[in-house]
């Protein structure tokens, strides 16, 4: 197999991950304190593309461990409608890989601009998001060469999971965060499983990934990473929603991905929808659970669970790329900074 940048960054995780925790738990206590002090009502995230699906994470973790709502920002509306939102009482987060999408950067220095305290959680701390936030909190996952972001998406979801659990003086998430890079090193251990489930896929033209809970941004990730990579037109559903309406279109030719690591609170109900699924002939890649067609994952505390299970989807996107003659590291028509206005 030749060399693949793409590759070679999914295995870097577990070690950018701890680079980032030995870096700046401390900063980000410190970064805390006056926080909690503050009449922070909700937190308020500006984000594009893979980043955007760390904003979702951060719906789940801010809203279970500091009981705070989260709303993403529609960056269009501070530069195409000169409308910036009202955020008294909002904490704004800003993610971005680059830091360099415009959009993204006035969004956050409207928000500085209005008094509301501003993070950057970037990967180059020198960026335009950087310059534009009270706030820098860096990510230190290196130059990511691939196009498709994987080590830098990881590092940000540790980041916000680092943030709200920090916020919410929850030291044992603290404790729990501190033990998943090894985790996804385990979770690296999965590749094998990973390229005999491409291969099912691999000549499927659609397919759904599905997940609940914590991990529905992970359906959306993985989702995103089988378009991006494989030219899969694969589409994310929470499972509740996808019973709502969209199961209608399960099929043979219609594989499913299911999201359910084993401490998941939907758990039971995301098994039986994988077995309901294969009982109408549907191809089911299952990421948790052990057993037959399955790529199993670490057991970790659900709420950090994202940060692991993306993993094993990362690796089912790179060799359903190369099952269908495709180059990983050179996604059809996408760059790697993309500067949206």
């Amino acid at each position: 197999m030749p060399e693949s940048w793409l590759h070679r960054e999914i295995g870097e995780q577990p070690a950018a991950v701890a680079r980032f925790l030995d870096g700046e738990c401390a900063h980000v206590a410190r970064l805390a304190a006056p926080l909690r002090r503050a009449d922070i009502r909700f937190v308020f995230v500006v984000a594009r593309g893979t980043s955007d699906n760390a904003a979702r994470y951060a719906q789940y973790v801010f809203g279970a461990l500091a009981g705070l709502p989260v709303a993403l920002a529609a960056p269009s509306l501070v530069t195409l409608y000169g409308a910036p939102p009202r955020l008294r009482g909002a904490l704004v987060v800003g993610i971005s890989q680059s830091g360099r999408s415009p959009d993204v950067v006035e969004t956050v220095a409207a928000a500085r601009r209005a008094g509301a305290p501003t993070i950057a959680i970037v990967n180059d701390a020198g960026s335009p998001l950087a310059l534009a936030a009270d706030e820098v909190l860096p990510i230190h996952a290196g130059e990511e060469r691939s196009v498709a972001a994987t080590k830098t998406y990881t590092a940000q979801l540790a980041a916000v999971a680092l943030l709200a659990a920090s916020l919410a003086g929850r030291r044992h998430v603290l404790a729990d965060l501190q033990r998943i890079p090894r985790a996804m090193e385990r979770a690296l251990g999965t590749e094998a499983a990973a390229r005999r489930a491409a291969r099912r896929i691999a000549g499927a033209s659609r397919a759904v990934v599905l997940a609940r809970g914590m991990n529905y941004p992970t359906a959306w990730e993985i989702a995103l990473k089988l378009k991006e990579l494989a030219l899969l037109l694969a589409e994310p559903y929470s499972s509740a929603d996808f019973q709502h309406g969209p199961i209608a279109m399960a099929e043979r030719r219609l594989p499913a991905i299911v999201v359910s690591p084993r401490r998941s609170r939907a758990a039971a109900e995301l098994v039986a929808l994988a077995a309901r699924l294969r009982a109408g002939r549907s191809p089911v890649v299952s990421i948790g659970p052990s057993g037959p067609g399955s790529i199993p994952l670490p057991d970790v505390p659900e709420v950090l669970s994202p940060i692991v299970a993306v993993i094993p989807g990362q690796l089912l996107a790179f060799h359903a790329a190369r099952a269908r003659g495709l180059d990983p590291d050179a996604p059809r028509g996408i760059r790697k900074v993309t500067e949206t206005r």
